[in-house]
Parts: C-alpha cells; sequence; structure tokens
C-alpha cells in the first residue's frame, strides 16, 4: 500500500480525499499526523503555484508523496477577488462569518453576482514526479447567507439550478459537483495511470 501524505491539518479535506481515492489502495495522513507542522507560505499568484508550494515543502519535510490542494472563490463583479486570497480575505484572524459579511457588503448593488469557486491539486513524490489537476463549480453570491453545513463560503455560494448554496448541500451531494470533488476526481484519475 502506497502511502501519502496530505498537506493539511484540515480533517475535512483528509475524509474528502480518503473517500475518492479509497479504491486505488492508497494510505493517507494528515501532515499533523506524522508530527509536521509546516504552514509554507503561499506566495503564488495562482492556486496551482500555492498548492505547488505546500506540497513540495510537505514531501521533502516527510520524505512522502504529498498531495496539497489551493482553492476560492472567484467573483466576477470583484475582478476575481477574493480569488488566491480567499481564505486571508479583510486580513488576519477574521471568522468565516466575518469574512462572508465582508464579501456580502462589497457585493452591494453589484451585478453581475455570477463566481466560481476554483480547486488546484498537486501531488509531490520524492523523485521529482508531478502529478497536478483542477476543478471548478460554477454559481452566484447569494444576497445572504444561506445553511448550517460546510464551511468558509459555502453560506453565500449559491447554485440556481438546485436553488441551494453549498452548506444546504449534504457532504455527498457537496463532493459531487463541487470544486474540490471535481479536482479530486481528475486527480484520481491521474493517480491511477501513475500507480500502474
Amino acid at each position: 500500500m502506497t502511502k501519502f501524505v496530505l498537506a493539511s491539518h484540515n480533517k475535512k479535506k483528509l475524509a474528502e480525499l480518503q473517500s475518492i481515492l479509497a479504491d486505488l489502495g492508497v494510505e493517507i495522513a494528515l501532515q499533523s499526523d506524522l508530527g509536521l507542522d509546516l504552514e509554507p507560505e503561499e506566495t503564488g499568484t495562482t492556486f496551482a503555484e500555492n498548492s505547488l508550494i505546500k506540497a513540495k515543502a510537505v514531501m521533502e519535510a516527510s520524505g512522502l508523496p504529498a498531495i496539497a490542494d489551493d482553492s476560492g472563490l472567484c467573483v466576477d463583479a470583484l475582478n476575481g477577488a477574493p480569488g488566491v486570497y480567499s481564505a486571508r480575505y479583510g486580513g488576519p484572524g477574521l471568522t468565516d462569518t466575518e469574512k462572508n459579511t465582508l464579501l456580502l457588503r462589497a457585493m452591494n448593488g453589484q451585478s453581475p453576482r455570477s463566481c466560481h469557486f476554483a480547486c488546484a491539486i498537486t501531488c509531490c513524490f520524492p523523485n521529482g514526479d508531478v502529478l497536478t489537476a483542477e476543478g471548478r463549480c460554477n454559481g452566484t453570491v447569494a444576497f445572504a447567507p444561506m445553511g448550517t453545513d460546510g464551511f468558509g463560503y459555502d453560506p453565500i455560494f449559491f447554485l440556481p439550478g438546485l436553488k441551494k448554496t453549498f452548506a444546504q448541500l449534504s457532504p455527498q451531494e457537496k463532493n459531487a459537483l463541487s470544486h474540490r470533488g471535481n479536482a479530486l476526481r481528475a486527480f484520481a484519475a491521474k493517480l491511477e495511470d501513475y500507480l500502474k
């Protein structure tokens, strides 16, 4: 069984990754499970650059293949913001609720309200090989937060076709169409080929 390390402390991301990669016979651990407390500085200008920075740092520290993702919300009326700064939007120390409130304030009177979530996944191997995959999910910015599930911008990411936000979906429904789910499925197909 091939062992991988996830360049994250997020147990929800680990569960999502494990459920999608379960059939490949790989074992995945959080970096914190290996005693690593790395927070590499995300200096990239794209999601792909940031995921590479994180995967490379954790691979070098652990000696194991490392998987990282970087994702965020890109709002058309805000020229793609918050984008790669989604996690740091509004400055350090803001809660998800405060970031959502700030974004809704920025969207006051703005149209269109179209946006998308983007996700880039990178896996760095100790032999120098790198696998990448990207995923996307289109939606609109809701007028107010709705739903209690999920995290981050999920309560204000509205899917017009379903008339629900990400925060109103079950984890299974969200995984089936989310940016991270799409990126993980693309990554799983590449990883399966690579492991052959």
